[in-house]
């Protein structure tokens, strides 16, 4: 399967992209199904059913939202994250689904969406919707959202290879090795083969375009989070702290004026806690490559373009595409999703890209760039998922802002050798998998073990 960079970065709304982006983008299909299969006017009731972890968690997650606002006709990428309160109020208040933004259902919560302790198959996070008329079924499906906001019909799952949509990549590759033979053989940094791969969707300008678009959106969910305070939604009255930070950060001036490394490090910290405390209020962000992830990797980049005066939106260019072949290789190769290998596929798979990336803008061979991924990734290996009462908060926000300033400590160790190291990226991938499918359940995002149950206990 070809992958994108703007697969792996999607523009959505927080808490969780697998819990929210996920969910909402499948209920916006159906929706969009019912009405191009011309069986839109023909409903009168739509159900909902959550499994396994989106049931374990939905409801912190925002997951049951998420659906009512796809299924109105919402898309995570256009909705105003400020109108999402009222739209759903007014569902709950009026017992009516306008399905499709335009076709009035009734609509009960307690019967119509429902939470339920099973699993399918295929994925943690799954879920059916089904559409009835006055006495039978119209259409149902059941999705799978698969992290990082990425989406699975159950009928792909069966439909034949050849049936699927396909890209002829010119520098297709399926693991590291792959990846640094074919720079070495036509002399290509990891940014320009991405580029060339990327343009083979759409022409070099848009693909431009549409990372500085990305970029655009990290600045605005950065600046969001410096400029907002307050309490956390949730119930565990977290205190949001960039803000404070942030005027404490002002007055010390540029970093390192105290002649270490900590004042850079608070930057670097203050950046990553800005984007996931905007995400655990709901706000507009970029999966990166998911939202509990999603502080890392803007957090890097954002320091080294507001300290360093030459740069440029090259820069921001080449460290996203350096940032996604790595993010590609952890999705082909294991998971993104911390309900099927925990937190070491989120926060891990983010700190590995975002290595990648500030390696390519610091002038990394694409060896050591390789061996820079694989530091960041392998020093996350284990990292279980028990956010505390399902919400995206503790300990997701501050985790974000460690593995930040581990991705740039991974890079400078990595610049200081010669890209010769005793375990490949492609192995740590493999035992990020193995690890995963080791741990039990009750780490991967069902709020059922680790911190999640220790916080109850005390």
């Amino acid at each position: 399967m070809a992958i994108s960079v703007f697969d792996l970065f999607k523009i959505g709304i927080g808490p969780s992209s697998s819990h929210t982006v996920g969910p909402m983008r499948a209920a916006a299909t159906f929706a969009q199904a019912l009405r191009e299969q011309g069986l839109l006017r023909s409903t009168q009731r739509v159900e909902v059913r959550l499994y396994g972890s989106l049931s374990a968690t939905g409801v912190g997650h925002a997951t049951d939202r998420a659906c009512l606002l796809g299924l109105m006709g919402q898309w995570p990428d256009r909705i105003d994250p400020a109108s999402i309160d009222s739209r759903i109020g007014q569902v709950l208040q009026e017992h009516c689904l306008m399905v499709d933004g335009s076709h009035p259902v009734a609509f009960d919560y307690a019967r119509d969406l429902l939470l339920l302790d099973e699993n399918l198959p295929y994925h943690p996070n799954a879920m059916r919707l089904e559409a009835f008329d006055a006495q039978t079924s119209l259409l149902h499906q059941t999705y799978y959202s698969v992290g990082g906001g990425f989406i699975v019909e159950e009928a792909e799952l069966t439909a034949p290879a050849g049936l699927a949509p396909t890209v002829t990549l010119p520098y297709e590759f399926d693991s590291a090795a792959e990846l640094l033979a074919l720079c070495g053989q036509h002399g290509l940094s990891v940014a320009q083969m991405m580029m060339a791969n990327e343009c083979a969707w759409r022409p070099e300008a848009q693909v431009r375009d549409g990372l500085l678009r990305i970029w655009a959106a990290m600045r605005e969910c950065v600046d969001n989070g410096l400029r907002n305070e307050g309490v956390l939604p949730g119930g565990l009255q977290v205190k949001r702290r960039a803000a404070k930070l942030h005027r404490s950060l002002q007055e010390l001036g540029k970093p390192n004026v105290i002649g270490s490394t900590l004042s850079a490090m608070e930057w670097v910290n203050l950046f990553a806690l800005a984007v996931n405390e905007e995400n655990a209020a709901g706000g507009r962000m970029v999966t990166a490559p998911t939202n509990g992830a999603a502080g890392i990797i803007p957090a890097v980049l954002h320091y080294f373009m507001k300290f360093n005066p030459g740069a440029c939106d090259d820069d921001v260019v080449d460290f996203l595409l350096a940032a996604a072949a790595v993010g590609i290789l952890c999705k082909k190769n294991a998971s993104i999703s911390g309900a099927e290998v925990g937190c070491q596929g989120e926060v891990g798979s983010a700190c590995s890209m975002a290595a990648a990336g500030l390696a390519q803008l610091l002038g990394a061979t694409p060896a050591q760039l390789e061996n820079a991924a694989e530091i960041a990734l392998e020093h996350n290996l284990g990292l279980t998922c028990d956010p505390v009462g399902g919400l995206v908060q503790v300990p997701c926000i501050e985790r974000n802002a460690i593995a930040a300033v581990k991705a740039i400590n991974a890079v400078q160790m990595a610049l200081r050798g010669d890209g010769e190291h005793f375990i490949s990226l492609d192995r740590v991938i493999r035992t990020m998998r193995d690890t995963g499918a080791d741990m039990h359940a009750n780490y991967k995002e069902t709020s059922r073990g680790g911190l999640a149950v220790a916080f109850v206990e005390c």
